[in-house]
């Protein structure tokens, strides 16, 4: 049987929308087909006890195109009979690709996210990326916006859409969501739920500055913010003149997420570029998991953010760094709820059809395939 070695630094039970896009891929693929080899993470060995194939773990939380890390590649291709390596992202672990094809792998696929079409803004990223792109079979790309970044580094003809899935039987609209509104005292306020980690570019901050001008167009209106990360204090700060009209959750199970996102009527995360383009948002599957919850999204327009929403009809795309443009949109959907809900219940409808784990677990295994 023909088996895969998944090369990755992004991988649970580190959370975060890569591990998660790349453990669904994996876990796709007959267990049997293949292996994974990820850093070292705190609850790593009860994760991979409960997964069905094999997890190598590095000794060390981050691996790096270094001779140790390729030779222990090289090693499991060995090993467990591999002939094809999928590198997790692309950058920088796919400069080992010559290392792998020469310890016996006929086919490479790099998957790109949001930094590797960040690095294609700048000459040395786009450098390093063709040298990257010269030995991968396939580069994979999540839409638009990061495939014309790509262009500039990698050939077309490598090129190949692949993004995200998103499980609709976990993420619908009653997932449990009048338990977390009953938990965190939400009664029947018109709720705005943001769910992601708390960084500068997700605009946190931009929601808590448009929060004034919503309220006094929809007085009883909670904003709901899920998640952890290194800007919190910043965001409790900001959110404590605005009393209880702001909660923050802080991280919460991975099991209660779609919950906590059925508990809004409106989901928004208003990102936005920073660091002269260094810092780009590259789709931003949680805007998808919001539609297959029935919710309308606003999203800011980085990067690849407009790809998971259309705009006018499943969603708003506005300029994240504007608080005055993030509360209009806001206060428009929580006024008119009809709106608000029919494009809630087409952005399910387009989810479900066009971005089902189904079609994705096809999309890759047939890349994994020789031409």
């Amino acid at each position: 049987m023909k088996r895969t070695l998944v090369v990755t630094n992004d991988f649970p039970p580190r959370t975060g929308g890569i591990q998660s896009f790349v453990h669904g891929l994996v876990s796709r693929l007959p267990p049997d087909s293949v292996v994974v080899y990820a850093p070292d993470w705190p609850g790593c060995a009860d994760f991979d006890l409960r997964q069905p194939y094999p997890v190598v773990r590095h000794p060390t939380s981050l691996m790096l195109p270094t001779p140790a890390v390729a030779r222990r590649a090289a090693g499991l291709i060995a090993e467990f009979g591999c002939d094809t390596v999928v590198f997790g992202a692309a950058a920088p672990l796919g400069l080992l690709a010559p290392r792998v094809r020469a310890a016996g792998a006929d086919r490479v696929v790099m998957v790109t996210h949001g930094h590797e079409a960040a690095w294609a803004g700048f000459p040395a990223g786009r450098r390093l990326l063709a040298r990257i792109g010269a030995h991968a079979d396939v580069v994979t790309y999540l839409g638009e916006y990061t495939r014309r970044r790509l262009a500039g580094a990698i050939p077309e003809g490598r090129l190949v859409r692949l993004a995200p899935g998103v499980d609709t039987a976990v993420f619908h609209p009653g997932a449990d969501g009048a338990r977390v509104r009953a938990v965190l005292g939400l009664g029947e306020r018109p709720v705005v739920v943001c769910l992601s980690r708390l960084v500068p570019r997700k605009g946190q901050d931009t929601l808590l500055r448009a929060w004034p001008a919503v309220l006094r167009d929809v007085p009883r209106a909670v904003l709901l913010i899920v998640g952890g990360g290194p800007y919190r204090r910043k965001l409790e700060r900001l959110a404590r003149p605005l009393g209880g009209s702001v909660r923050m959750t802080g991280p919460v199970p991975e099991a209660e997420l779609p919950g906590h996102l059925a508990a809004g009527d409106v989901f928004a995360m208003p990102c936005r570029t920073r660091l002269g383009g260094a810092d780009v948002e590259g789709l931003g599957i949680v805007y998808l998991e919001a539609s297959a919850s029935g919710l309308p999204v606003v999203a800011g327009a980085s990067g690849g953010a407009p790809d998971a929403v259309r705009h006018g009809e499943t969603g708003l795309v506005v300029d994240g760094r504007s608080p005055r443009e993030v509360a209009a949109a806001l206060s428009g959907l929580l006024r008119d709820p009809v709106r608000a809900r029919a494009m809630g219940e087409r952005g399910r409808e387009w989810v479900a059809r066009e971005w089902s784990w189904d079609l994705v677990a096809s999309r890759f295994a047939g890349l994994l395939e020789p031409a």
